[in-house]
């Protein structure tokens, strides 16, 4: 545990992605194999899971100083950090704490997290009080965010593969595709990792993704200047749905996820659309909800995503196809270094037919689940942009530019693959409500729920967290203090005064929320001090966008 805990704070403490790099390779070279397992499944941003509940940890925290509960509470609300909070409150260790060899991170994360999960809240708080009077504040602190499932770390998945491949001796491009799919579960596994011929890459596995960056500027002109030739650029449309590579080695069929998810049984169309793919085949493309001719969207599509049983009712209801726009692997090959050009061809060649058709005609959607990504003609960079204001009536959300010349690469790497989106939509709201950030926001009423107008009241539709200035933060945070009605914990209702412009990528109706809609990626563009809440947009405003993208 003590030397996860230094390479926690070691990375905390620089910018530099050099001594970043350092503080890993350290980490790697001198943990045991079980503990370089447990901190690489964190490091590389794998699924913590929360053993005991923040408010929990308040109460016994409270009960172990002597503080009154109301005085932890605003301790937190001033520190920002829970973890951090509760490691400043707290008691000094015990005087004999240090006497015995401290654990590791593998079996601090067993017997203090992991076994905990089941136990109930008597053996939960016996063992939480228990580590509390054995480690530092530095040590808590780390510890506190790994028992809450919300340690994150700033280092990236490509600097984590940087570090491992120094020490196994082999490309990092190999040692990121290494790290795909299925994590690294025990010290076996994370030997076999560095071996210098390792096969932990498996059959199953997919390959890194290659991610688009977004361009800055939208307007024409800034995009021809940015990226020259429209003739060297191929475009796409940019699908709402969920990023995915079908991977078909051997008689094994396996669909991932970009956050490196197995999600076969929740998409069993789509394993079953992979059968009479060649092995040694590997698609990227895009999984896509679409009924009847029309694009369902990302929202509809998600609730599939996490299930681990799909019913016929929801087979029915949100049918999936897999739209594929780049081939990795044929017959075995590693295609990612050809220029996109030659996978393109060799894609058409083996998914001959193209989305488009499928949502012309309906009835080919029943006889197929895979299909080829069309591209989106244009002479110009003029014409490109005439086929990109369609894009909201198609329920798209722009063009994908790649160049044809482009590898496959790794991560998100400027220069080859940019996301051409449309205008966001954009509606003015009333702040409502506001809470406390957290971190070097920690004090002041950073985080705000939205609401517009519906037959004469105010009715949420968005929370928000960015899209304003460090010095407007503080100015709200005063007109919030001084204009609070109650306080309910750290929510804080306040009378209605200000209004912000929320921009979002899109709006459906919903169950989940009180005033039928939800938005999608919603952040506040600007303070519209020209505005009183008066002059707010409504529910109506809403329900006419989501009208126009039928």
């Amino acid at each position: 545990m003590n030397d996860f805990t230094d390479l926690y704070w070691r990375l905390d403490a620089t910018t530099s992605t050099n001594e970043k790099l350092a503080a890993l390779r350290d980490f790697f070279a001198t943990a045991t194999p079980d503990d370089a397992a447990c901190g690489l499944a964190v490091l590389c941003g794998g699924r913590q899971l929360r053993a005991v509940s923040s408010t929990h940890l308040r109460e016994w925290a409270a009960a172990a100083t002597g503080l009154a509960p109301w005085l932890v509470e605003e301790c937190y609300a001033h520190v920002g950090d829970l973890a951090e909070t509760l490691a400043l409150i707290l008691p000094a260790p015990a005087a004999d704490a240090t006497s015995a060899p401290p654990p590791g991170l593998a079996e601090v994360m067993r017997t203090t997290i992991h076994d905990l999960r089941g136990a109930d809240d008597d053996r939960k708080r016996d063992v939480v009080t228990a580590v509390w009077r054995r480690l530092a504040p530095r040590e808590r602190i780390v510890w506190h965010k790994l028992l809450t499932g919300g340690l994150r770390v700033g280092v990236s998945r490509t600097l984590v593969a940087r570090a491992l491949a120094e020490l196994a001796g082999v490309d990092p491009a190999v040692m990121a595709h290494r790290l795909m799919g299925d994590p690294v579960a025990d010290g076996a596994a994370f030997t076999a990792l560095l071996a210098p011929e390792s096969s932990a890459a498996g059959n199953r596995r997919p390959y890194p993704f290659f991610l688009a960056s977004p361009l800055d500027r939208g307007e024409v002109e800034a995009v021809a200047t940015a990226l020259g030739p429209a003739g060297e650029w191929q475009a796409e449309w940019k699908w709402d749905g969920m990023r995915a590579q079908l991977v078909r080695r051997g008689d094994e069929i396996t669909v991932w996820s970009r956050g490196e998810e197995l999600i076969n049984e929740a998409f069993p169309e789509i394993v079953a659309a992979g059968q009479p793919l060649p092995a040694g085949t590997v698609l990227d493309g895009e999984l896509l909800a679409v009924r009847d001719g029309r694009l369902l969207g990302f929202t509809a599509i998600s609730k599939r995503a996490g299930r681990r049983r799909v019913t016929k009712k929801v087979l029915t209801d949100i049918p999936c196809v897999f739209v594929a726009y780049d081939l990795l692997e044929a017959d075995g090959v590693d295609l990612r270094d050809r220029p996109l050009v030659e996978r393109r061809r060799r894609l058409e060649a083996l998914v001959p037919h193209a989305f488009d058709a499928a949502l012309t005609d309906p009835a080919t959607v029943g006889d197929g689940r895979l299909f080829l990504s069309p591209l989106v003609s244009g002479e110009s960079w003029s014409d490109l942009a005439t086929r990109r204001a369609e894009s909201r009536f198609r329920g798209v959300e722009g063009l994908m530019l790649k160049r044809r010349s482009s590898p496959y690469a790794v991560g998100r790497t400027k220069g080859d693959w940019w996301k051409w989106k449309i205008e966001p939509l954009e509606i003015d709201a009333v702040m409502l409500y506001a809470q406390a950030g957290h971190g070097r926001r920690a004090g002041l009423h950073s985080d705000y729920t939205l609401g517009v107008w519906h037959e004469g009241k105010l009715v949420t539709i968005a929370k928000a967290y960015s899209g304003l200035a460090d010095a407007e933060i503080v100015e709200v945070d005063r007109i919030v203090r001084a204009t609070t009605i109650e306080k309910h914990g750290p929510v804080r209702i306040c009378t209605p005064t200000l209004v912000f412009q929320l921009a979002f990528e899109g709006v459906a109706h919903s169950t989940r929320h009180k005033s039928g809609v939800a938005v999608r990626f919603p952040r506040i563009v600007r303070w519209r001090r020209d505005k009183q809440p008066a002059d707010a947009g409504s529910l109506a405003d809403l329900e006419r966008m989501i009208a126009a993208a039928r």
